[in-house]
């Protein structure tokens, strides 16, 4: 592995681990307050257990309160072919996860839609296959009133409208058609109708 050092916004050194995994990007590695600790690829964050990294989500719903869900690719490599949130990804070093979580809807669903944060959560997910979410999440909430969504389709492979009732019900019936992070967040107060 390599190892190379770079400085935050505060002036701390942070390790970058740079592995050989598929997925060459990188997650921002964080304590239980969401300070930066470090930064490490992201496939091997996800890994014997996960570490503890900053992620976001993000919740889209349209005027009359339906959510918007995604049908994750069956080319993700974990949780393919499941029911999510609208959206969800990493910052990467240096960029602001607002931003971070605004360029991802762009990028997955094709639109530009205002956001706003809403909560943050932490939580330690084992989503099958070795892999693990351990995230300190951000998550954001907006509103969409087009019915035109472009999706990229190697992220998404299709979306749905689900009211409050039909989540609920989803959520009951169906628990195993959706990724085990979105369950997680759904079991927020935030969320119930």
């Amino acid at each position: 592995m390599k190892h190379r050092e770079m400085k935050n916004k505060k002036d701390k050194e942070l390790k970058i681990v740079v592995g050989t995994g598929l997925d060459l990007s990188v997650v921002i590695l964080v304590d239980n307050d969401d300070n930066p600790v470090g930064v490490e690829e992201k496939l091997a964050a996800h890994l014997n257990g996960g570490k503890l990294h900053r992620a976001f989500s993000v919740f889209l719903y349209d005027p009359d309160g339906n959510m918007l869900l995604q049908r994750r690719s069956a080319e993700k490599y974990h949780s393919p072919g499941l029911w999510s949130n609208a959206c969800c990804g990493h910052p990467q070093p240096g960029e602001e996860t607002a931003a971070a979580a605004a360029r991802r809807v762009t990028e997955e669903l094709g639109i530009t839609v205002d956001i706003k944060e809403i909560t943050t959560a932490r939580y330690d997910l084992d989503v099958g296959q070795g892999l693990f979410e351990r995230e300190f999440n951000h998550t954001f909430k907006g509103v969409f009133t087009s019915e035109n969504i472009p999706f990229n389709t190697s992220e998404v492979s299709e979306i749905m409208w689900v009211s409050c009732e039909e989540l609920r019900s989803l959520l009951s019936e169906r628990p195993q058609e959706l990724t085990i992070w979105f369950r997680a967040l759904l079991m927020g107060s935030q969320f119930k109708g």
